[in-house]
């Protein structure tokens, strides 16, 4: 009997990350290292072809993408041993504002981790502030904590590579949220807070897979991220079409560059991780009306 009882809870456990089908019921999945694969591997020719083609049909988003005025990013997450990835002008790095604050959360859990930070209410505080509300004080804070050398070593590590010269940078993070301070230009582009939807996508793609500092950490970014206090751009969009779906999101907006992440955790196909970076003052009507057209692209495919 009891034999019985340790493999049903084994089952229950695993099993459904393990399952060829839609039911998945926990992130971060538990899915065995030799089984993930690096993200640039899984671009998926259909779902790539039915994005191009279903944002393109929109004129104005198909010159801001030929323009590299606009970039996006998809990675369908239905299926832990499955996974499928598309975007458009992938590695072209743009001035992000506030997204790349993400970077700041995995710097502070990094150094959780290898005790050089020591978590206190403060910081945990401001953590979720910052993701949350997107406060610029406690982002602030926390890069004082931290310091630009060890935000960018993090984001150089060879564990996670989130800004790679060889792949056209990534995230980064290189002055306070503040007007004061000095500034830490990135080697590439010389912006202050950057990103490349790739590396967006690869940052919530190694969550779900439990691989940011460790599957414990990757959990607590993962509740870091969820149930965002802005409702603006992709989420006033998703409050309507997916009420019952639980959304972990960072975004950002700066004068004509807006930005939004999200990892939407709904029902069927509606599991996914989208990113946009737009440099245009329409920026936030066209990511709340981008959302659905990655939805369509998505649900077509699947």
């Amino acid at each position: 009997m009891q034999k019985y009882l340790v493999f049903f809870v084994f089952f229950f456990y695993f099993g459904f990350n393990y399952a060829d089908g839609a039911v998945h019921p926990v992130i971060p999945y538990h899915v065995p290292d030799a089984e993930i694969q690096p993200l640039a591997e899984l671009i998926d020719p259909a779902l790539q072809k039915k994005l191009e083609d279903r944002l393109r049909k929109n004129k104005y988003w198909a010159s801001l993408l030929l323009r590299k005025k606009m970039a996006v990013g998809l990675v369908d997450i239905s299926d832990s041993l499955h996974i499928k990835f598309a975007r458009i002008n992938g590695d072209e790095m743009m001035y992000a504002a506030s997204l790349p604050k993400i970077a700041i959360l995995l710097a502070a859990y990094q150094s959780f981790a290898d005790h050089s930070l020591t978590p206190t209410a403060q910081i945990t505080n401001d953590l979720r502030f910052m993701i949350s509300k997107s406060d610029n004080a406690a982002a602030t804070r926390v890069i004082d904590l931290l310091g630009f050398k060890k935000i960018q070593s993090v984001l150089t590590d060879q564990r996670y590579m989130l800004y790679d010269k060889n792949r056209g940078g990534g995230l980064w993070v290189g002055k306070r949220y503040a007007k004061i301070g000095l500034r830490y230009p990135d080697p590439m582009r010389g912006l202050s807070h950057a990103a490349t939807v790739t590396q967006i996508c690869r940052f919530y793609y190694l969550l779900v897979m439990g691989k940011l500092v460790s599957y414990e950490f990757s959990q607590e970014m993962l509740d870091m991220l969820s149930d965002p206090e802005l409702h603006h751009k992709f989420v006033n969009t998703l409050d309507r079409i997916a009420p019952s779906a639980k959304l972990y999101r960072k975004s950002g907006t700066w004068k004509n560059y807006h930005s939004d992440s999200v990892l939407v955790w709904g029902q069927g196909w509606r599991r996914y991780i989208a990113t946009a970076m737009v440099e245009d003052i329409r920026g936030e009507i066209i990511l709340q009306e981008l959302i659905i057209a990655i939805e369509e692209a998505l649900k077509d495919h699947s």
